[in-house]
């Protein structure tokens, strides 16, 4: 199929090229009869298959950390393993040791008046799952989902970004070695390739992205009454408290802001800080910064931009800031650009009208909003569109309660950053405009399993008794008993 694979074709007698959709419809339908054949993996059958791409992954650990930092332009070698590789093998491991048990039939009670019966809950593979990768964590965010799917027994094609083609070259060729095609496949192409994936009449669809491309898949798949699962984004707020040491919230926005050099759907996307504590907050922000990354044109800790057009994106936000209003700092204003490695900047005196606070930002640039106090905060966030992450930095119970009961994300991190996504047993997912669905762990195997729920009743059936015709004595003292 040369339109996925790359195949080298003759230039004296070439076969005819396969369309997207035609090459992509084949392996789809290759998977759907696999399936057909084998509709109920037994847990040993995927317990193996976790392990083998496990130990597939860790035997490969130096090439795809050359492979992400290659299409990244320079990206730290432990940033990929403590970002992408720790959380993904967690992942496996986790998915391995309880699948067995995740798996079992799932008891549930029968009412009085329909005994005797016994039910239970199935969890049943879906079939064919689809899914769609972003560039910005290319490892992680194509195992952390396969992961998931294989786990409830299912078949697997992943579309890998285009952005990232060395890492997605790279996945192709391992995944292939682990799993037979109709098994796993791995897509590659353009936005035609991706846009043709989308439209298969997969049994769920899991896409990782931008909202505006998200609701382009969720239209795509509705063709099909295909149910998704969309992973998005949007602007995730951090709120400091006013009695919360600044050093201490610097330090972990800081980390969530850098990391990946700002290209992460949960980073902090702005900062609401009490007013009287605005500059301090910023002195104490650029000072964790330049702790964490001392210098940044030649530092291999901190990540490149992935490529130009993204980075241009971003020099557009920080020139249309500057022409509304906004004063810009740049945390490194000494130092040379290298590369694509854009320094973190601070932005105060915002408004609405301007980029910067209208899209989700994607990159090192960070926004610091003041408030006057905790319920004109929540009122700001409540305001916008919900976000796939909210920040809270700080310590009184009380305050951190009312933060969780007057604001919806899709996950939060109470004085931390992030790492709420590398729990496996929390479930992963946005609401609203930052997604729908979940997935990671138990979550993930009961998003790509159908709950067939299941009634059993043997030779006695006492359900007899309220059948027509109607106007008995005993069916009215049903009445009387059960319908009260």
């Amino acid at each position: 199929m040369p339109t996925l694979h790359g195949a080298a074709v003759s230039s004296s007698n070439p076969p005819p090229v396969e369309s997207s959709d035609l090459a992509l419809q084949r392996l789809f339908d290759a998977q759907r009869r696999a399936f057909a054949a084998h509709p109920m993996p037994p847990a040993d059958q995927r317990r193996q298959w976790l392990r083998h791409l496990r130990e597939t992954l860790l035997a490969n650990r130096e090439r795809l950390i050359d492979a992400i930092d290659a299409d990244f332009g320079g990206r730290s070698a432990d940033e990929t393993l403590f970002a992408e590789l720790l959380p993904t093998v967690h992942g496996l491991r986790h998915a391995e040791r309880r699948v067995r048990r995740w798996m079992k039939p799932q008891r549930r009670k029968v009412g009085l008046a329909f005994q005797p019966a016994r039910a239970h809950v199935l969890w049943q593979p879906l079939g064919v799952v689809g899914i769609i990768v972003p560039w910005n964590y290319p490892l992680f965010l194509s195992i952390g989902p396969l992961t998931d799917a294989l786990a409830a027994g299912n078949r697997v094609m992943l579309k890998l970004s285009e952005a990232t083609p060395q890492t997605a070259a790279l996945l192709k060729h391992l995944l292939e070695q682990v799993f037979p095609s109709d098994l796993v496949s791995v897509v590659l192409g353009e936005v035609d390739v991706a846009q043709a994936f989308a439209r298969l009449p997969f049994d769920h669809l899991l896409f990782t992205g931008a909202t505006a491309i998200g609701r382009q898949v969720m239209q795509a798949a509705a063709a099909n009454l295909t149910p998704v699962t969309l992973e998005l984004g949007g602007k995730s707020p951090a709120i400091v408290a006013p009695d919360v040491p600044l050093a201490m919230a610097a330090e972990r926005i800081a980390f969530g802001k850098t990391l990946n050099a700002g290209q992460t759907c949960v980073a902090p996307d702005y900062v609401l800080v009490p007013r009287q504590q605005l500059d301090a907050f910023a002195q104490a922000y650029r000072a964790a910064v330049t702790r964490l990354y001392p210098h940044i044109a030649d530092n291999p800790d901190y990540s490149a931009i992935i490529n130009p057009r993204q980075l241009q994106r971003l020099e557009h936000l920080l020139q249309d800031a500057r022409d509304k209003g906004a004063q810009v700092l740049d945390l490194y204003p000494q130092e040379g650009r290298q590369g694509r490695r854009l320094p973190p900047h601070l932005l105060l005196q915002v408004s609405d009208d301007m980029q910067v606070m209208q899209q989700e930002i994607f990159g090192p640039l960070l926004p610091l909003v003041p408030y006057d106090d905790l319920d004109d905060a929540l009122a700001y966030i409540a305001q916008r569109p919900r976000p796939l992450a909210l920040y809270y930095f700080g310590y009184d119970r009380r305050q951190q309660a009312r933060v969780l009961a007057h604001s919806h994300s899709g996950g939060v991190c109470l004085n931390d950053t992030l790492l709420h996504v590398a729990q496996d047993d929390l479930p992963f997912g946005g609401i609203g405009p930052s997604g729908m669905g979940h997935y990671h762990g138990q979550a993930g195997f009961q998003t790509f399993s159908k709950a067939k729920a299941v009634l059993v009743k043997q030779r006695v059936n006492l359900a007899r008794l309220i059948y027509p015709p109607y106007g008995t004595a005993l069916q009215r003292l049903v009445q009387r008993l059960f319908i009260r």
